[in-house]
């Protein structure tokens, strides 16, 4: 149904063409020497250009000098070109791109761009160029020329947010096969696996040295932000990390003010049901009583096949007014409305790190185009700022966005935008601290610090997790902050989740139990009941609490739709779980562990465990190989600082593969004081000495010092060069 099936040969593909001319050449070396590279002793990249321009491009060539795999892979992703390397599974997730990005669209903006942002494009394709034309052993997957429209594919910065109202590459693969989609359960997000950022603000007031402070901490999959630092002699000096391939500081600071994104459920895409009527003249779509013709776009999808030739297949892409059709749900096409990219985006992303001031940063915020992320704001003024969400489109506050509404009427067509002033935001709040954790902005100053009647639900249907309840007990406890302090405060390791979890457990141990097993279930429940609940290396108490949690929360969870606030209703939940279920789940997770390690008497972190591997496809974590405690657990159960782990294929241990990345905590004052870290290291080459030498300080939340005056990173300097040498 709507698709064909061709073989192509290798030798027909565009993307194998890639020699440069001397022009090419001449400009890339005459720009190399308008740049300085300078790596501090932890391989930072420090860019210094005589124009934003050259930063940009100096920028480039040290990532793809620390990665180039993900440089690349980031952009064969948005590109939705996966499956010319991982074959045919990725099919639709490729159209799925292909159906949100158009990249047609992206060459356009690129041709009409104003004339100093062309010229940062222009420097972002040829960074990566004139490194691999100095690196002819590098072997790109499948983009060996990178085009100076590519920036344009993912303007708002993070590349894992492609706003599809949640629909997945499924949805669409089932209407391709004429398939309906049950639409009712696709707000529903496995709990444990829950991703996201802390960011936190704070006001002079409550910093011993009068200054603002910002804490950074976004938590993605590791090593997908490696850190850096940009200064041009147009006014450009930026500190912070970059999503690989990006050419902008997402998450970071100036001079002047910082910023840190979270993740936002802000409703910037929705789902339409349209009426299709086929008939002798083509196929159509209902609105306001009239028939629309649907607009068909031919779209080919290439992909390698089992014996490692190339095939193709080709999909008509059908679209309203709304947007692509991506599902079908019983006889209703369902279209889907969202921005996931602009040029306007892209200026915002780009403008935000050259601010200097408040004022600055608002009237960059006006323009609206940030689509997936929430903003936690701090500057050299004592200003801290929230804003919940950007990119927000006017509806009918009374009918219910969070299923596919009526495609026929224009009662649920957008009405344009709302300005920034009526989104969810507050400035400068009185008790002196924001927080944001990817929960409800209501809480973000303490409770009842923005009315939510003020807002109308799609603006803000986040629910509250239990790493925004820490955040806030944690935040309200100490009078005074410094930017040691404000760390710690990051780092808090407090389990809110078996403040509601353990309780019930525990009194449920008076049920019936076997006694072979009574003795290992009352230790088990006495060590529960004495612990801080607090997550640590030589925790046993975590160990167990952890995977027993592991087992319930899928148990509760079930049949479940939609987004789950777990801190309202766990307590209904188990309340109504019977107690017998709540200890059988205790002994499995006790025999488990005593198969897996030979007692269930281990520690969190003989069992939780940091090891970096390579990005090559055939790595995978090894228990025999070497490996660090980590005292951490999932942000899931209310930690702030996020390690996700799991068992992998051959391990009995876990490991951590996402949580906290980059981390930063920053001091605005006269001059810039901060701290960092990365999980792992700078490098992503196993043969650098920068690819784990922060691996030991990471498990440890041991923060070095940011080097952001020149004269500091001289004195802590590795090596300096021009690209290419």
């Amino acid at each position: 149904m709507f698709m064909k099936y061709i073989l192509i040969g290798f030798l027909l593909l565009p993307f194998l063409s890639g020699a440069q001319s001397k022009t090419d050449i001449l400009r890339w070396q005459e720009t190399s020497k308008r740049v300085n590279i300078i790596r501090d002793k932890w391989g930072i990249p420090h860019i210094y250009g005589k124009s934003d321009a050259d930063c940009v491009f100096g920028l480039l060539y040290a990532q793809c000098e620390d990665d180039f795999q993900r440089v690349e892979m980031n952009y064969i992703t948005m590109l939705g070109r996966t499956s010319e390397i991982n074959g045919e599974q990725n099919i639709y997730e490729d159209l799925l791109v292909k159906m949100v990005i158009d990249s047609a669209a992206s060459v356009k903006d690129y041709e009409n761009s104003p004339d100093w942002m062309k010229k940062l494009l222009d420097a972002f394709a040829d960074g990566v160029n004139y490194y691999l034309y100095k690196n002819p052993k590098v072997k790109p997957a499948l983009l060996r020329e990178f085009k100076p429209w590519y920036p344009l594919t993912y303007t708002d910065g993070s590349i894992s947010a492609i706003q599809t109202s949640d629909l997945t590459a499924n949805d669409i693969k089932k209407f391709y096969a004429g398939l309906s989609s049950d639409l009712a359960s696709l707000k529903k997000k496995d709990p444990e696996q829950l991703s996201g950022s802390n960011g936190f603000a704070i006001a002079p007031s409550r910093s011993l040295s009068g200054n603002a402070m910002l804490y950074i901490n976004p938590h993605v999959t590791f090593y997908f932000r490696p850190e850096v630092h940009m200064v041009s002699e147009e006014g450009l000096n930026a500190y912070g990390a970059v999503t690989w391939g990006q050419f902008f500081v997402y998450q970071g600071f100036n001079e002047h003010c910082g910023w840190m994104h979270t993740s936002s459920q802000a409703d910037v895409a929705d789902l339409y049901e349209e009426t299709i009527v086929k008939n002798k003249d083509g196929l159509f779509y209902q609105h306001e009583k009239q028939l629309r013709p649907i607009s068909i776009q031919p779209t080919t999808i290439a992909y390698k096949t089992a014996n490692g030739s190339m095939a193709k297949k080709e999909f008509k892409v059908y679209a309203t007014h709304h947007g692509p059709v991506m599902a079908m749900q019983e006889d209703k096409w369902i279209s889907m409305q969202s921005n996931n990219r602009s040029l306007k985006g892209l200026i915002q992303s780009w403008s935000r790190t050259k601010a200097k001031s408040f004022a600055e940063f608002k009237s960059i915020m006006d323009l609206r185009e940030n689509v997936s992320n929430n903003t936690v704001y701090a500057d050299d003024q004592g200003n801290i700022a929230y804003w919940h969400g950007n990119f927000m489109p006017k509806r009918d506050a009374n009918m219910d966005w969070n299923n596919p509404v009526d495609g026929s009427i224009a009662a649920t067509d957008w009405k344009g935008l709302h300005t920034v002033d009526e989104t969810v935001h507050l400035y400068n709040p009185a008790n002196g601290w924001l927080q944001n954790c990817n929960a409800t902005p209501f809480t973000v100053a303490g409770n009842g610090s923005i009315s939510k009647k003020k807002y109308p639900s799609y603006m803000a249907p986040d629910p509250e997790n239990f790493r925004g309840i820490n955040a806030v007990r944690v935040l309200g406890s100490r009078e005074k902050y410094d930017i040691n302090s404000l760390i710690a405060a990051g780092y808090d390791t407090h389990l809110a989740a078996f403040d509601v979890l353990l309780p019930s457990l525990i009194s449920a141990n008076r049920t019936a139990i076997a006694d072979d097993i009574k003795p290992d279930i009352n230790k088990a429940i006495q060590l529960l009941n004495a612990w801080d609940r607090n997550s640590s290396a030589n925790s046993v108490a975590t160990t167990i609490a952890i995977h027993w949690a592991e087992r319930i929360l899928p148990y509760l969870t079930r049949g479940k739709k939609g987004d789950i606030d777990l801190p309202f209703e766990l307590p209904r939940m188990l309340k109504e779980m019977p107690d017998a279920t709540k200890i059988s789940f205790l002994i499995e997770t006790l025999k488990k562990l005593k198969a897996d390690h030979g007692s269930w008497e281990i520690a969190w972190g003989e069992v939780n465990r940091f090891q970096r591997i390579s990005n090559a496809m055939k790595s995978r974590f090894d228990d025999n190989q070497p490996s660090i405690p980590s005292p951490f657990a999932s942000s899931a159960w209310g930690s702030l600082p996020s390690f996700n782990s799991r068992t992998s294929e051959g391990s009995k241990k876990r490991y951590g593969y996402g949580g906290n990345s980059f981390i930063c905590a920053v001091e605005f004052g006269k001059k810039i004081k901060a701290k960092s870290l990365l999980a792992g290291g700078e490098s992503g080459d196993p043969g650098s000495k920068h690819f784990k030498d922060q691996a030991d300080m990471y498990t440890k939340g041991q923060f070095k010092d940011v080097l952001f005056y020149k004269e500091d990173v001289l004195k802590n300097m590795e090596k300096q060069y021009m690209p290419g040498q």
